[in-house]
């Protein structure tokens, strides 16, 4: 007949002569040692708790992996941009730019961080709204931005006013006069320099700046010439007629 837990027992001990004692056991199961019970209360406690652990142990590695995914925050610089269009000999006020923040690898090279600085400054060439203006689009030594190295710009009175409406920054033309003491039927033309970019010119609404230094701007351009070039057109107004050509470049 088995016996419950409680029940008493009987234990018997074989001794190396041969006999055989027996001896009464209360059937209770035997209490561990105290060194091993928090043990056992800790493996108990983790048996409970195992799913919440699993579950905290994933949004660490989450947590972990998203961080490595996440590239640094960049790094933003503010520019100014035009805030509506702007037409080419527009007289330039703070209130005609607003400022944006856009990180340091996208703004482009002279990018221009005061609008303040604009203040007073004449554009040489039209803006659309959110374009960045730099030097090269304003009246002043920024025109030579990237001209060959010794470049000048040359300001040029064509004697016909009215013609230049079809020249426009970035065109190439061949300067040529017509010298004041050549008659009527015998008229030697020639060409001082050529081909030169127009950098700015009257007819896209230009006024006076400190830039040109006059006040009279009518039927001016200025070109881009090398050394030599600004040698022959400088004063050739004085000596005859301007005009210019257009030169095809495709």
């Amino acid at each position: 007949m088995p016996h419950s837990p409680s029940s008493p027992r009987f234990a018997r001990t074989r001794h190396a002569h041969g006999g055989v004692r027996t001896r009464y056991t209360s059937g209770r199961p035997s209490v561990p040692a105290s060194g091993s019970l928090p043990r056992l209360l800790f493996l108990s406690r983790l048996a409970r708790h195992r799913r919440l652990l699993v579950a905290l142990l994933l949004c660490v590695a989450a947590g972990i992996a998203v961080q490595q995914l996440t590239p640094a925050p960049e790094h933003r610089i503010s520019i100014v941009v035009a805030a509506r269009d702007l037409p080419a000999g527009t007289s330039l006020s703070q209130g005609d730019f607003i400022s944006m923040g856009v990180p340091q690898d996208m703004a482009i090279s002279g990018a221009i961080g005061d609008p303040a600085s604009l203040a007073g400054r004449q554009l040489s060439s039209p803006l659309a709204k959110g374009q960045i203006p730099t030097e090269a689009n304003l009246l002043g030594p920024g025109l030579l931005i990237g001209a060959p190295e010794g470049s000048a710009a040359v300001p040029l009175r064509m004697a016909d006013p009215s013609s230049i409406q079809l020249l426009s920054p970035g065109q190439l033309v061949n300067v040529v006069l017509t010298p004041a003491d050549s008659y009527e039927g015998s008229r030697q033309n020639q060409t001082l320099a050529g081909p030169v970019p127009v950098l700015w010119t009257s007819g896209q609404g230009g006024k006076a700046g400190p830039w040109l230094g006059t006040s009279d701007t009518d039927g001016l351009v200025v070109v881009a010439a090398d050394p030599q070039q600004a040698e022959k057109l400088a004063g050739a107004s004085t000596q005859g007629k301007l005009f210019f050509v257009l030169i095809n470049t495709s």
